[in-house]
């Protein structure tokens, strides 16, 4: 187990869910800023994405497990690896800390701080895309974890890196970051009214691949201990 109070995860989740987001929303601005091409203004998102995955499970994952996202937290709740009531604190602090990151990206770009996203994202394909996004993510994590736990933070970050240009809904992937996207107004933003449907189809995506992952890595039924990750 983690040798780090519970103030201490928090602390770790709050911090690693906003910079994920910062980096989401601001990299979004900063490329919509810089071109006109969409193509490129993505690519340009994606990269800064995937890379401060990397960094920010590198260094959190020792304290917290780096979830990120409220998923990934209870995967690891129903697998007997974090307390439920963790597992909802976990969810909190990703949450404010998603909401944080926006609200700091829009203090870098000099935007207003409370936006409300117009950007559309709903439909049948939109929400398989999310279901797809992150069953991968989550069974990348338990995979990972399962065979090359040293690996982790590369896989993750490569794994979203990939997704966000197979996936029609650019994978969210995440409940956390996709409300903290809802209050941007910017290339990265979700409108509120399409968030039901993004997070029925995220919580599906990680408790398919749980399903799955149990059979699959014929992992021993004894909890291993907390560990990572999440977009």
């Amino acid at each position: 187990m983690t040798p780090f109070s519970l103030s201490r995860r928090l602390t770790a989740e709050v911090l690693g869910t906003s910079f994920l987001v910062a980096t989401v929303v601001g990299s979004g601005i900063m490329a919509d800023r810089l071109t006109a091409d969409t193509a490129l203004a993505l690519l340009a998102n994606t990269l800064a994405t995937g890379t401060i995955l990397v960094v920010l499970i590198t260094l959190l994952g020792p304290i917290s497990g780096a979830h990120f996202n409220p998923v990934v937290s209870l995967v690891f709740a129903m697998r007997r690896e974090l307390k439920a009531t963790f597992a909802l604190a976990y969810a909190a602090a990703q949450v404010v800390g998603g909401i944080l990151g926006t609200f700091l990206a829009h203090a870098m770009f000099e935007l207003p701080l409370l936006q409300t996203a117009t950007t559309i994202r709903t439909g049948g394909g939109q929400w398989l895309a999310e279901v797809t996004a992150t069953f991968g993510l989550v069974f990348v994590i338990l995979a990972g974890l399962r065979f090359r736990s040293e690996a982790i933070a590369w896989l993750v970050g490569l794994y979203i890196t990939a997704a966000y240009w197979f996936t029609a809904s650019t994978s969210f992937a995440n409940p956390a970051v996709a409300i903290a996207r809802s209050l941007t107004n910017s290339f990265a933003g979700i409108r509120p009214i399409d968030l039901p449907g993004f997070i029925i189809a995220e919580v599906l995506g990680g408790l398919l691949a749980l399903v799955l992952s149990s059979w699959l890595l014929m992992e021993a039924r004894t909890a291993q201990s907390q560990h990572t990750h999440g977009n």
